[in-house]
Protein backbone atom coordinates (compact mmCIF):
# COMPACT_ATOMS: atom_id res chain seq x y z
CA UNK A 1 0.00 0.00 0.00
CA UNK A 2 1.46 3.66 -1.01
CA UNK A 3 2.47 5.90 2.04
CA UNK A 4 2.10 9.24 2.68
CA UNK A 5 4.18 11.28 4.84
CA UNK A 6 3.33 13.74 7.02
CA UNK A 7 5.85 16.15 8.95
CA UNK A 8 5.04 17.14 12.44
CA UNK A 9 6.17 18.80 15.72
CA UNK A 10 5.22 16.84 19.64
CA UNK A 11 2.72 19.60 21.28
CA UNK A 12 3.76 20.21 24.99
CA UNK A 13 0.14 21.63 25.82
CA UNK A 14 -3.04 19.86 24.78
CA UNK A 15 -5.54 22.44 26.74
CA UNK A 16 -8.35 24.65 24.75
CA UNK A 17 -6.28 27.50 24.81
CA UNK A 18 -3.32 26.06 22.76
CA UNK A 19 -5.08 24.01 20.45
CA UNK A 20 -6.95 27.22 19.34
CA UNK A 21 -4.10 28.94 19.06
CA UNK A 22 -2.21 25.99 16.76
CA UNK A 23 -5.14 26.04 14.38
CA UNK A 24 -5.36 29.69 13.86
CA UNK A 25 -1.20 29.43 12.72
CA UNK A 26 -2.91 26.87 9.94
CA UNK A 27 -1.88 24.13 12.05
CA UNK A 28 -4.00 20.55 13.11
CA UNK A 29 -3.41 19.03 16.48
CA UNK A 30 -3.54 15.11 16.04
CA UNK A 31 -3.16 12.06 18.00
CA UNK A 32 -1.32 9.07 17.49
CA UNK A 33 -2.99 6.05 19.29
CA UNK A 34 -2.14 2.26 19.69
CA UNK A 35 1.32 2.33 21.11
CA UNK A 36 2.39 2.64 24.08
CA UNK A 37 1.08 6.08 24.89
CA UNK A 38 -0.78 8.22 22.64
CA UNK A 39 1.54 10.79 21.05
CA UNK A 40 0.09 14.45 20.64
CA UNK A 41 1.74 16.07 17.87
CA UNK A 42 0.73 19.06 15.32
CA UNK A 43 1.28 19.05 11.46
CA UNK A 44 0.33 22.07 8.97
CA UNK A 45 -3.60 21.52 7.00
CA UNK A 46 -1.96 21.47 3.89
CA UNK A 47 0.18 18.24 4.37
CA UNK A 48 -3.27 15.95 5.13
CA UNK A 49 -4.64 17.54 1.21
CA UNK A 50 -3.57 14.06 -0.40
CA UNK A 51 -4.50 11.58 2.59
CA UNK A 52 -7.82 13.05 3.12
CA UNK A 53 -9.33 14.48 -0.44
CA UNK A 54 -9.02 11.24 -2.72
CA UNK A 55 -10.77 7.88 -3.01
CA UNK A 56 -7.70 6.06 -2.96
CA UNK A 57 -6.70 4.76 1.11
CA UNK A 58 -2.96 4.94 1.87
CA UNK A 59 -1.21 4.97 5.40
CA UNK A 60 0.95 7.28 6.68
CA UNK A 61 4.70 7.89 7.41
CA UNK A 62 4.46 10.54 10.23
CA UNK A 63 7.82 11.83 11.03
CA UNK A 64 7.06 13.79 14.53
CA UNK A 65 10.24 15.84 15.49
CA UNK A 66 12.36 12.93 13.82
CA UNK A 67 10.71 9.65 15.30
CA UNK A 68 9.06 7.44 12.41
CA UNK A 69 5.61 6.62 12.91
CA UNK A 70 3.73 4.04 10.38
CA UNK A 71 0.17 4.40 11.21
CA UNK A 72 -3.64 4.96 9.42
CA UNK A 73 -5.88 7.71 9.69
CA UNK A 74 -8.80 7.04 12.10
CA UNK A 75 -10.93 9.36 12.33
CA UNK A 76 -11.05 13.04 11.66
CA UNK A 77 -13.25 16.11 12.37
CA UNK A 78 -14.04 18.99 10.33
CA UNK A 79 -15.44 21.98 11.31
CA UNK A 80 -18.98 21.98 10.45
CA UNK A 81 -19.18 25.23 8.44
CA UNK A 82 -15.72 26.35 7.16
CA UNK A 83 -14.68 22.71 6.40
CA UNK A 84 -11.22 22.87 8.05
CA UNK A 85 -9.76 20.34 9.00
CA UNK A 86 -9.98 20.23 13.32
CA UNK A 87 -8.35 17.61 14.84
CA UNK A 88 -6.77 14.42 13.13
CA UNK A 89 -6.67 10.89 15.29
CA UNK A 90 -4.18 8.17 13.96
CA UNK A 91 -3.63 4.76 14.80
CA UNK A 92 -0.21 2.75 14.94
CA UNK A 93 0.92 -0.40 12.29
CA UNK A 94 3.26 -3.06 13.61
CA UNK A 95 4.38 -5.66 11.47
CA UNK A 96 2.66 -8.45 13.20
CA UNK A 97 -0.69 -6.95 13.91
CA UNK A 98 -3.55 -6.90 11.59
CA UNK A 99 -5.41 -4.02 11.00
CA UNK A 100 -8.92 -3.83 9.65
CA UNK A 101 -9.28 -0.99 6.66
CA UNK A 102 -11.94 0.13 4.43
CA UNK A 103 -10.40 -0.36 0.44
CA UNK A 104 -11.59 0.56 -2.92
CA UNK A 105 -13.50 -1.88 -5.31
CA UNK A 106 -11.65 -1.36 -8.83
CA UNK A 107 -14.12 -2.71 -11.60
CA UNK A 108 -12.61 -4.70 -14.90
CA UNK A 109 -13.38 -6.22 -17.65
CA UNK A 110 -16.58 -5.53 -19.78
CA UNK A 111 -19.88 -6.78 -18.63
CA UNK A 112 -21.78 -8.64 -21.48
CA UNK A 113 -24.89 -7.77 -19.30
CA UNK A 114 -24.51 -4.24 -19.75
CA UNK A 115 -23.73 -4.14 -23.39
CA UNK A 116 -27.05 -5.67 -23.77
CA UNK A 117 -28.43 -2.89 -21.79
CA UNK A 118 -28.58 -3.81 -18.38
CA UNK A 119 -27.91 -1.48 -15.78
CA UNK A 120 -24.90 -1.98 -13.22
CA UNK A 121 -25.14 -1.46 -9.80
CA UNK A 122 -22.15 -0.97 -7.71
CA UNK A 123 -23.54 -1.21 -4.37
CA UNK A 124 -20.02 -1.70 -2.14
CA UNK A 125 -17.55 0.82 -3.68
CA UNK A 126 -15.79 -0.11 0.25
CA UNK A 127 -14.89 -3.31 1.60
CA UNK A 128 -13.50 -3.83 4.94
CA UNK A 129 -10.53 -5.87 4.79
CA UNK A 130 -8.50 -7.02 7.55
CA UNK A 131 -4.49 -8.00 7.13
CA UNK A 132 -1.00 -7.34 8.17
CA UNK A 133 0.18 -3.91 7.11
CA UNK A 134 2.56 -5.68 4.40
CA UNK A 135 -0.25 -7.07 2.96
CA UNK A 136 -2.88 -4.24 2.65
CA UNK A 137 -3.74 -3.76 -1.12
CA UNK A 138 -4.31 -0.48 -2.73
CA UNK A 139 -7.25 -1.42 -3.92
CA UNK A 140 -9.53 -4.90 -4.58
CA UNK A 141 -10.19 -5.78 -8.33
CA UNK A 142 -13.62 -6.91 -9.25
CA UNK A 143 -14.15 -8.45 -12.55
CA UNK A 144 -17.17 -8.04 -14.03
CA UNK A 145 -16.27 -9.59 -17.63
CA UNK A 146 -18.40 -12.80 -16.78
CA UNK A 147 -21.89 -10.62 -15.74
CA UNK A 148 -24.69 -11.16 -17.61
CA UNK A 149 -28.36 -9.79 -17.16
CA UNK A 150 -29.60 -10.64 -13.51
CA UNK A 151 -25.89 -11.73 -12.44
CA UNK A 152 -24.49 -10.71 -9.17
CA UNK A 153 -20.86 -10.74 -8.29
CA UNK A 154 -20.63 -11.72 -4.29
CA UNK A 155 -17.71 -11.10 -1.87
CA UNK A 156 -16.54 -14.56 -1.80
CA UNK A 157 -15.41 -14.50 -5.75
CA UNK A 158 -13.33 -12.09 -4.74
CA UNK A 159 -11.43 -14.36 -1.63
CA UNK A 160 -7.26 -13.35 -1.30
CA UNK A 161 -5.12 -15.41 0.94
CA UNK A 162 -3.33 -12.14 1.63
CA UNK A 163 -6.24 -10.12 3.52
CA UNK A 164 -9.71 -11.34 4.67
CA UNK A 165 -12.79 -9.67 3.86
CA UNK A 166 -15.06 -8.49 7.16
CA UNK A 167 -18.13 -9.12 5.07
CA UNK A 168 -20.38 -11.84 5.24
CA UNK A 169 -20.38 -14.35 2.11
CA UNK A 170 -23.81 -12.96 0.96
CA UNK A 171 -22.56 -9.59 0.52
CA UNK A 172 -22.87 -8.06 -3.54
CA UNK A 173 -19.89 -6.11 -4.80
CA UNK A 174 -21.73 -5.59 -8.00
CA UNK A 175 -25.15 -6.55 -10.18
CA UNK A 176 -26.66 -6.41 -13.72
CA UNK A 177 -29.85 -5.18 -13.45
CA UNK A 178 -32.58 -5.82 -16.18
CA UNK A 179 -33.76 -2.52 -17.72
CA UNK A 180 -36.22 -1.43 -20.10
CA UNK A 181 -34.68 -1.33 -22.88
CA UNK A 182 -32.25 -4.46 -22.39
CA UNK A 183 -31.82 -7.08 -25.37
CA UNK A 184 -31.97 -10.33 -25.05
CA UNK A 185 -28.32 -11.91 -26.05
CA UNK A 186 -27.52 -14.21 -29.08
CA UNK A 187 -26.63 -17.41 -26.63
CA UNK A 188 -29.52 -16.75 -24.64
CA UNK A 189 -31.87 -16.58 -27.29
CA UNK A 190 -30.34 -20.21 -28.45
CA UNK A 191 -30.78 -21.70 -24.86
CA UNK A 192 -34.22 -20.34 -25.08
CA UNK A 193 -34.98 -21.93 -28.79
CA UNK A 194 -33.65 -25.28 -27.51
CA UNK A 195 -36.10 -25.47 -24.05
Amino acid sequence: MKSITIKGSKRESVGKVATKALRNAGMVPCVIYGGETPIHFSAEEKAFKNLVYTPNVYTASLNVDGQKISAILQDIQFHPVSDKILHVDFYQLFDDKEITMSIPVKLTGTSPGVLNGGSLRFTNRKLKVKALPANLPDFVTADISKLKIGNKLFVTSLKNDDYTFMHPDNTVVVQVRTSRNATVSADEEEETAAE
